[in-house]
């Protein structure tokens, strides 16, 4: 049983949760940016923490979270509720694809979302943990339509993935009207190569800017002095995933 992850303002429960918090989530949440950002949707939400680390970053705006696994979407559900912020928090048991209707067409000003993530080899899939990681439930093309879909005209998607699978989103995603604004690198340590890709996406080709972080530092015994102040606000002193 996984125990729960206490941030600074909020408890994820995660005992039953098909995936835990982790790096990705965490970095993703904060990273993205919340500027004149009013309706958010998160796409497979898991256990709520990104979306509920957009609701402390924000003072107004309404979070709505999908999540299409039974034990996470319960989750989900009980930290939204035990959170400081469950009036602008709404949650939907569904696939993203389902909850696509003429009624939220181009509502949402920010879409973020730490999506499964391997689209190669198998995954069990009576292994919920293993369908989480895999590109099974939602291909980058069938995300990048649902984006096109929801996305307000001057909205941002937001989203982290390995390297691969984000040079792969950013091609997919221009024939819908898609382009990348900012492309970060992100590895372990500066000696490591790459691992992940935070990427914001909008309707506009420009502006656009490229950079790089790392999670730890030259020995991976503590955190990158950048990625505390990215994190400052949520993590507990000596906290560690």
């Amino acid at each position: 049983m996984t125990p729960a992850f206490r941030f600074q303002q909020f408890t994820i429960e995660q005992s039953q949760a098909a995936h835990p918090v982790g790096t990705d989530g965490v970095l993703l949440g904060a990273w993205a940016g919340v500027d004149d950002v009013e309706n958010i949707l998160d796409i497979g939400t898991g256990t709520g923490l990104i979306a509920l680390m957009l609701a402390q970053r924000t003072t107004s705006a309404r979070i709505e979270a999908v999540e299409i696994n039974t034990a996470s979407t319960q989750q989900a559900s009980l930290n939204f509720q035990a959170s400081p912020w469950a009036s602008r928090l709404r949650l939907f048991q569904d696939s993203i694809q389902s909850f696509i209707s003429s009624e939220n067409k181009g509502k949402y000003d920010l879409i973020i979302s730490n999506p499964p993530f391997f689209n190669t080899g198998k995954a069990s899939p009576a292994d919920d943990r293993a369908s989480a990681r895999h590109m099974l439930s939602l291909p980058l093309d069938t995300l990048m339509d649902c984006v096109a879909h929801l996305l307000s005209p001057d909205g941002k998607c937001c989203l982290i993935l390995p390297a691969r699978e984000a040079w792969l989103c950013c091609e997919v995603a221009v024939p819908k009207g898609l382009y990348w604004n900012k492309l970060f690198a992100v590895k372990s340590r500066p000696d490591k190569p790459v691992e992940r890709m935070l990427i914001t996406l909008s309707r506009d080709p420009l502006p656009f800017q490229t950079g790089e972080m790392c999670i730890y530092n030259e020995t991976g015994t503590q955190y990158s002095i950048e990625y505390q102040q990215l994190t400052s606000e949520f993590y507990l002193k000596n906290a560690t995933l």
